[in-house]
C-alpha cells in the first residue's frame, strides 16, 4: 500500500490508508519513546532538503530515523550547496536520492514536493511546501486527536491564518473524512480559500465559517490555534493589521468542555498565553512528541520494513 509511495498531499489518502499509518504509530510508540532499541531501519539514509527554517519537523524526522537504526543526511545551508551556484532544485533532488534511501523536502514554493517527486529515484515526504500542505503534520495531528481525545464525532475549530497556513488545508481534508464538525475561524482577511471550503463540503463536511471565536470555544472538542505567519503576507501593513487577532487566556476556558484539547503546530507568538502550559487542556507539547511515532510509521512503511525490531 505504501511502498516507494509520495507523501504530497492529505488530499491522496483515503480514510482507511491514515488508520493504518496511525495504527502502525502507535505500535511504535515505544520506540519513539527511547523504551526499547530498534534497528528496522538499519542500513537505510535518509536525505533532509530543508530550504525554510524548521525546529521540529526536522528533527523529529531525525529522532524517527535514528531511534529506528538508520542514519541521516542533512543538506544544510544553501550557500554551502550546489544551489548558490545555480543549480536547479529538480537536479539537486536528482543529484541527492541516488545517495538515500527516502527523501525529506521543506520547500518555500507550493507544490514543489510534486515536481521534485517527478525526478527523484526514491520517495519525496513532503515536509511542508509554501502555503500548499504538510502532510506528515496533518498525521500527528489526527494521532494526537485520537490519542488525547477521539477523530470521530467531534467538533473542531481551526483558529487563525487559515489562507496561507498549510498545516490548517492540509489538517481541514483529513478532518473532512472522519465524522466531524469543523468551525473556521480567522479575520475576514484571512479565511480559508474558496477552493479549499468547496472541496471540504463537496466531501460531506459540516463547515462554520465565523471571525469570532467566542462563538464557538465552549462548544468545541478541539481547539487548532495557528499563528498569523507574517512570512506568507505580501505586505507588512497588512499583517499589522491583522496581527493578534487572536489570544487564548485562562479567562477565556472557563467555559469551556471538560475534555476540551488545545492543540497548536507550533511555533507560537502570541496566540497562547504561558499560564495555558500548565492547564489540563495544553496538548501542543504532547503533539510535538507525536511527530516521532508518526515519521517513524511512515519511514518503515515507505521502506518495506514490515519485520518485527
Amino acid at each position: 500500500m505504501f511502498t516507494k509511495r509520495e507523501i504530497i498531499s492529505m488530499k491522496d489518502f483515503s480514510q482507511d490508508e491514515i488508520d493504518c499509518i496511525l495504527k502502525k504509530a502507535q505500535e511504535l510508540e515505544v520506540y519513539a519513546r527511547g523504551e526499547k532499541p530498534s534497528d528496522l531501519l538499519s542500513g537505510k539514509i535518509m536525505a533532509n532538503l530543508f530550504f525554510e527554517p524548521s525546529t521540529r519537523t526536522r528533527l523529529s524526522f531525525e529522532t524517527a530515523m535514528k531511534r529506528l537504526g538508520g542514519e541521516v543526511l542533512n543538506l544544510g545551508s544553501e550557500e554551502a550547496s550546489s544551489i548558490s551556484k545555480g543549480e536547479t532544485l529538480a537536479d539537486t533532488v536528482r543529484v541527492i536520492s541516488q545517495y538515500c534511501d527516502v527523501l525529506v523536502l521543506r520547500h518555500p514554493k507550493q507544490g514543489a514536493a510534486r515536481m521534485a517527486a517527478e525526478y527523484s529515484s526514491v520517495p519525496i515526504i513532503n515536509a511542508g511546501d509554501g502555503a500548499g500542505h504538510h502532510p506528515t503534520q496533518t498525521l500527528l495531528d489526527l494521532y494526537t486527536i485520537k490519542r488525547e481525545s477521539r477523530l470521530n464525532g467531534i467538533s473542531v475549530a481551526i483558529v487563525g491564518d487559515l489562507k496561507y497556513g498549510r498545516t490548517v488545508h492540509s489538517l481541514a481534508y483529513a478532518l473532512a473524512l472522519y465524522d466531524t464538525r469543523i468551525s473556521l475561524v480567522s479575520p475576514e482577511q484571512l479565511r480559508i480559500p474558496d477552493t479549499i471550503k468547496s472541496d471540504l463540503e463537496g466531501m460531506g463536511a459540516e463547515v462554520f465559517e465565523t471571525s469570532e471565536l467566542s462563538s464557538v470555544i465552549n462548544d468545541v472538542d478541539v481547539l487548532y490555534i495557528t499563528r498569523i505567519q507574517r512570512e506568507r503576507f505580501p505586505d507588512p501593513a497588512e499583517y499589522r493589521k491583522v496581527a493578534g487577532s487572536y489570544r487564548i487566556s485562562v479567562d477565556l476556558l472557563n467555559d469551556v468542555k471538560d475534555n476540551l484539547i488545545i492543540m497548536h503546530p507550533l511555533p507560537r507568538v502570541t496566540e497562547i498565553d504561558v499560564e495555558v502550559d500548565s492547564t489540563k487542556y495544553a496538548k501542543y507539547f504532547k503533539q510535538t512528541f507525536y511527530g516521532v511515532p508518526i515519521r517513524m510509521a511512515l519511514l518503515t512503511m515507505l521502506m518495506e520494513t514490515d519485520d518485527e525490531a
